[in-house]
């Protein structure tokens, strides 16, 4: 059977529901009735007011801002402020803030990774800093760590030394009155069992302030004549210890990989940074432990983990920094590099207020980092 047409002569659209076919009706006999006009408002014209049962109004209506919207909305939008830094700083000043030029773009990355440290956390957060080799920069990076965080954030960040035996960042860090350490806490932790009662004033006969740098730390054994190790139900007694008093807790890992507590940090961190120097040792050590990791199971490795690359001396080999950034860029969620600082390399207590200004931009990216994949 042929397709109905419409006046014009084209077939209709059977999928459209005005020109297709219509469905199938009986056709009176006889001549066609005469056309009536029909009754009634045209189409398209306003429907007179009706009783008051009418059909209800419809349901889409615009939803307007609530006065937290309106706040939320600002805060997104809120521009990051005048320049303060170079000519554009200076022109502020001079004109009295009458001229106030935006930041250029090294101070606007500058703010925005402040903001990245800054942000809020839906709970405790722990970072591991791993590389089973000594001398990969594990524990200056958790001191420079814990200083960046702690400035930036304003406390709320504990560093601890997860040595299994005896590890040096109680040497590193600032010293404190006293020279209790993860030992005596563990011998001690029924004080802290009463969550209703126990405080965090109580953890300072334990941890070590660290005074402007807004941290504490946690150190390892420092006792020559202390036998045995930390297992893993230390690690994790002592870690839910710390997460009720810390919004970030850095651990300073070990160097044996197989050991319990190092796995339970492993575990139990939100994040692993690795550190490495540029160096061959260092940086294979580092993608050993990762392959071990990978083979072990652990899951989304590469999305869980980061890198920090730091400069041994002042010159290095600008070809295996290359080589080293690329395969763990490869592996990991990112590569920072770090400079060399001169400050670090005595061996001797970290010295804040002493770290220079590239030392302290490249920790601020990297701890930014470090935020925003908690």
């Amino acid at each position: 059977m042929s397709q109905p047409h419409d006046q014009s002569g084209a077939a209709p659209d059977p999928g459209d529901p005005l020109t297709g076919p219509l469905p199938a009706v009986a056709v009176p006999s006889g001549p066609p009735p005469s056309w009536t006009p029909p009754s009634g408002p045209p189409p398209g014209a306003p429907e007179p007011a009706g009783p008051a049962h009418a059909a209800p109004a419809p349901t889409d209506v615009r939803r307007f801002l609530s006065a937290a919207d309106f706040l939320d909305r600002r805060t997104e939008e809120a521009d990051l402020g005048p320049a303060s830094w170079g000519w554009r700083g200076r022109v502020r000043r001079w004109s009295g803030g009458l001229v106030r030029p935006r930041m250029g773009t090294a101070e606007t990355a500058y703010e925005q990774d402040r903001r990245a440290i800054q942000r809020e956390l839906a709970g405790p957060r722990t970072i591991a800093f791993i590389n089973p080799k000594g001398g990969a920069a594990k524990t200056t990076g958790v001191l420079a760590a814990g200083f960046t965080f702690g400035t930036v954030r304003g406390g709320g960040v504990v560093a601890w030394d997860n040595n299994e035996t005896r590890g040096t960042l109680g040497i590193r860090g600032t010293r404190g009155t006293h020279r209790n350490t993860t030992r005596e806490l563990l011998a001690d932790l029924g004080r802290f069992e009463d969550v209703h009662r126990s405080r965090i004033g109580d953890l300072g006969a334990f941890v070590r302030s660290q005074g402007d740098a807004h941290f504490d730390v946690l150190a390892s054994d420092e006792r020559a004549d202390v036998t045995g190790q930390i297992r893993a139900d230390d690690f994790n007694a002592v870690h839910r210890l710390l997460e009720r008093f810390y919004r970030i807790v850095l651990v300073d890992t070990g160097n044996n990989m197989r050991a319990e507590n190092w796995l339970a940090a492993a575990d139990a961190a939100d994040l692993l940074v690795v550190t490495s120097t540029v160096r061959v040792d260092t940086g294979y050590s580092g993608l050993w432990m990762l392959d071990a990791l990978q083979d072990a199971g652990y899951a989304d490795l590469k999305h869980k983990t980061l890198t920090v690359l730091s400069d041994p001396s002042p010159e290095v080999d600008a070809a295996l920094a290359r080589d080293l950034t690329d395969v763990y860029e490869q592996r990991t969620r990112g590569v920072h590099r770090i400079p060399y600082d001169p400050v670090l390399v005595s061996g001797s207590v970290v010295p804040y207020a002493r770290l220079s200004e590239d030392t302290r931009r490249s920790w601020l990216t990297a701890c930014a980092a470090m935020a925003a994949a908690l």
